[in-house]
């Protein structure tokens, strides 16, 4: 069942060639910390290209439910009246995240240290997913949490009333992990400290610094250290949300498997920490460039032009670079399994806890459709089986997770014969435009 509603199967159909703008909605990333940053400001954040994803909107709604006035202008444009650090209402409900696992871990982490008690839930995917990543670490600022066995929502946090700062080092990468321990550290005094040993996306440290707060990153032989200075006032701020990096893998790696494609995905966010997939792909030799680069919003941004790429090998990705692509291995999967070769992923265990078991499910799927995959704890191989060859015709579960269903219907689009997903609801939680978006560059795709 969808997050929201009955399930919607959908079927993928072998199309002609995709051509056209892709013009993929704002980075959910970024929509995420605007919305609670601007919440935790003194005064009006406005934003623009804000991703009016179902994920986003339960941010949205959550921070209303903190106290702070969010107002939809239409359009993308949105604004933020924020209360200020420390100063979040106590909610009069139950704050449901949907499928939202960033949602939820970013908002535990910046009420933790605020007097105030919380009940959060979210649908059954996530009320599935481990939330003690984050609240072990709050637990040292003074937080308290109870919550289903296994730290499994729904749960209760209790805010501290007397935060103390933290150092904490990051067990696994996870820019949710960290993210929430910076925006704890917000209200505690002192200087908190996170170390994280490998990179993982750093918008937060961004955006925090945008606002205002004393932050600074430093690469040291224990790591990269981050440290907040607590209690600042956060200054209002005009944002202008890039489009998002994970969104445009879609109808980049459409074109790349597609003969004849040639499709443009302009104003991508090309914040380094994000943007693996595009180096993998062009290590596999596909045919991407990178055009008009510029920075917006003190995010580095281009224009992406992907073109059918009939030639692609397979690689064996470097496992330091999975944190930059985490959300993309799925749909880089599909890719792998339209190159000749083998494509090597390892180092991706946080696959295994993401909306779904992201691992299992690729590879039930790519096996149902004729692709061999071998799987392990924290890898998996896919051996490609050239352009066009991939048989196809199973139906795939999504699993209620949106980058599943989206990469099986990607898959249907360059195979033999129609691939189906048995829902493709989930797809609105990041990519609400999903359908009119790649049925208008000439793909063929239904709802069943």
């Amino acid at each position: 069942m969808s997050a929201h509603g009955d399930p919607i199967p959908m079927i993928s159909r072998p199309c002609g060639a995709l051509s056209g703008v892709a013009e993929v909605p704002g980075d959910k990333s970024i929509s995420h910390r605007s919305l609670i940053l601007g919440a935790m400001a003194v005064g009006e954040t406005r934003i623009t290209g804000l991703l009016e994803g179902q994920d986003v909107l339960d941010t949205a709604r959550a921070m209303r439910s903190f106290g702070a006035e969010v107002t939809d202008h239409g359009g993308g444009d949105w604004s933020v009246h924020g209360v200020g650090v420390g100063g979040f209402a106590e909610p009069d409900h139950v704050i449901d995240c949907g499928n939202s696992g960033t949602g939820v871990r970013l908002i535990m982490g910046a009420m933790a240290t605020s007097p105030i008690t919380a009940t959060f839930t979210g649908d059954a995917s996530l009320n599935g997913r481990p939330m003690a990543r984050v609240t072990d670490p709050l637990a040292l600022f003074g937080a308290r949490s109870v919550g289903r066995a296994g730290g499994r929502l729904p749960m209760t946090i209790v805010g501290a009333a007397d935060p103390v700062p933290v150092r904490y080092e990051v067990p696994v990468p996870s820019a949710q992990v960290k993210s929430a321990v910076l925006l704890a550290g917000l209200n505690a005094p002192g200087q908190t400290m996170v170390i994280e040993k490998e990179a993982t996306r750093d918008h937060t440290e961004r955006m925090l610094a945008g606002f205002g707060a004393d932050i600074t990153v430093e690469d040291t032989d224990e790591g990269r250290v981050i440290t907040l200075t607590g209690q600042p006032e956060l200054k209002p701020q005009v944002i202008a949300v890039p489009r998002d990096p994970s969104s445009a893998a879609f109808p980049v790696c459409a074109a790349l498997i597609v003969p004849g494609s040639d499709v443009l995905v302009p104003g991508i966010g090309l914040n380094p920490t994000r943007a693996g997939l595009f180096t993998t792909l062009q290590e596999m030799g596909a045919d991407l460039t990178f055009e008009n680069m510029r920075e917006e919003g003190g995010e580095p941004v281009a224009d992406l032009r992907a073109r059918y790429s009939p030639d692609m090998k397979g690689i064996e990705v470097p496992p330091e670079r999975a944190a930059s692509m985490i959300d993309e291995y799925p749909v880089l999967s599909v890719v792998a399994a339209n190159a000749t070769g083998d494509t090597v992923m390892r180092g991706v265990k946080e696959l295994r806890v993401k909306e779904s078991d992201r691992i299992d499910a690729m590879a039930t799927g790519l096996r149902a459709n004729g692709v061999t995959v071998e799987d392990g704890p924290d890898w998996w191989t896919v051996t490609g089986m050239g352009a066009g060859q991939v048989p196809g015709g199973a139906v795939c579960a999504s699993h209620l997770d949106h980058r599943i269903a989206m990469s099986f219907l990607i898959l249907g689009m360059a195979a033999k014969a129609p691939v189906s997903v048995d829902d493709g609801g989930p797809i609105a939680t990041s990519f609400p435009i999903f359908e009119p978006l790649m049925a208008g560059l000439g793909a063929d795709l239904e709802r069943t």
